[in-house]
């Protein structure tokens, strides 16, 4: 596979796949089995746990409503990630072929919420044909990693931008281009911990092994989601 630039004011460096495969794929080996980075992650490890984000029971135009989203988000966050834990920023965004607006103008996660602007030369960049597409209609996910430091992200503000996707807000990720979707995740190297907050109602959290997040399990029990608790409490008991 081929690493290339996609704009010039991000400046995505062009590196060997040897080095991105070094970075990500050799991190997944090792710890999670080589499996693959994609939507419901939770289903895919036997050391994770799924929590509820947002309220049920509070309707999305109440203005409350993101509130809950918002603090259970960033606790969590905050719970397995410290200041100095090395990182990987991985965000995966998911279009078909002909759209090429990413060529246009580049991905506002990384021009928005990372701090020092000097550490863009270090995103690496690379695009994947989905096998499944149709023949019409090449789906494509454009994948950008990042290593860095949880300080050097602004990981507030972008955890609260992913809560607000499905709604009309200014923090729009994907912004006017709605027919593509996007994921984001936050792999922890240091803890070997991977956090996906899908959108505004469903958190992952992995681990290694599941001793690294017992403690979730127990100070956040309240938070699991319902629907996969059985499965959860099987794994942690």
């Amino acid at each position: 596979m081929r690493i290339s630039c996609i704009h010039s004011s991000i400046k995505v460096r062009e590196v060997r796949w040897e080095l991105f495969i070094q970075n990500l794929q050799t991190f997944l080996e090792r710890n999670f089995e080589g499996i693959k980075l994609e939507s419901a992650l939770f289903y895919s490890w036997k050391n994770g746990i799924r929590f509820e984000i947002s309220h049920p029971s509070v309707f999305h135009d109440d203005p409350d409503f993101m509130i809950q989203a918002f603090d259970r988000a960033i606790t969590l966050f905050d719970a397995v990630f410290t200041e100095e834990d090395d990182m990987l920023l991985v965000t995966d965004v998911h279009t078909t072929s002909c759209h090429d607006f990413l060529k246009k103008s580049p991905l506002n996660v990384y021009l928005k919420y990372v701090k020092q602007k000097k550490l863009l030369y270090k995103l690496h960049y690379d695009n994947m044909l989905n096998p499944y597409s149709e023949e019409d209609e090449k789906l494509v996910t454009h994948r950008f990693v990042l290593s860095c430091k949880t300080t050097d992200i602004r990981h507030r503000q972008l955890l609260q931008a992913i809560c607000y996707e499905d709604f009309a807000h200014p923090t729009s990720i994907l912004k006017n281009h709605q027919e593509s979707g996007y994921d984001i995740y936050f792999i922890n190297l240091s803890r070997n911990i991977m956090y996906h907050l899908y959108d505004d109602r469903v958190c992952d959290i992995l681990a290694a092994t599941k001793e690294t997040i017992r403690f979730l399990y127990e100070k956040y029990n309240d938070w699991i989601l319902e629907y996969d608790r059985n499965k959860i409490d099987l794994t942690f008991q």
